[in-house]
């Protein structure tokens, strides 16, 4: 009996301790977690209300730092095409609202922006996160609301030409 109880606890310990547990990877065809948050002008966003459109998340580290400039620019400039092949798209940061305000305003972007400080939404879809960082990740979203397409450690330039053109490509193809 005290041999049971000892294991119970190792195991009790062993699935508490974070370290020990791996957290399963996001898969594509899965359906995607849902989450609420208000953008940066207040308004509610819930995955669970968009189903039928595309839902592209793009996460990235810093407002107004170079690359994070360069790839919100882009999605800015295609965000009208985006918008015609039933596409949202969504910045997300660990940065403040007043911080994604800022940013809008600076560079005249479209794009909702989503402060996630607590890195709730970061979470949900394996973001890392790095000294308050996230990695620069997009996670495509299908009308269905399943994950389609997850792109990790992304290079500005062009990424978002290069998600039109799969939304486009998997519009005709699958929807």
């Amino acid at each position: 009996m005290r041999r049971i109880f000892k294991l119970l606890g190792i195991s009790i310990f062993i699935l508490s301790y974070s370290p020990f547990i791996s957290k399963a990877e996001l898969k594509i065809g899965e359906i995607a977690p849902v989450f609420k948050a208000t953008d940066h002008e207040g308004t509610t966003v819930d995955l669970s209300s968009l189903k039928g459109k595309w839902v592209v998340l793009y996460f990235y580290p810093k407002d107004d730092t170079p690359g994070c400039t360069i790839e919100a620019k882009q999605f800015t400039e295609l965000y009208e095409e985006f918008l015609k092949n039933d596409a949202l798209v969504y910045g997300i940061s660990t940065d403040t609202k007043e911080s994604h305000c800022d940013f809008r305003d600076k560079y005249k972007l479209k794009v909702p922006l989503i402060p996630d400080k607590e890195q709730n939404i970061m979470s949900l879809f394996d973001v890392k996160v790095s000294s308050g960082y996230a990695s620069r990740d997009t996670i495509i979203i299908d009308p269905l609301g399943n994950v389609t397409k997850v792109y990790r450690s992304v290079k500005p330039a062009g990424h978002a030409k290069e998600v039109l053109d799969f939304i486009e490509h998997n519009s005709t193809t699958h929807f």
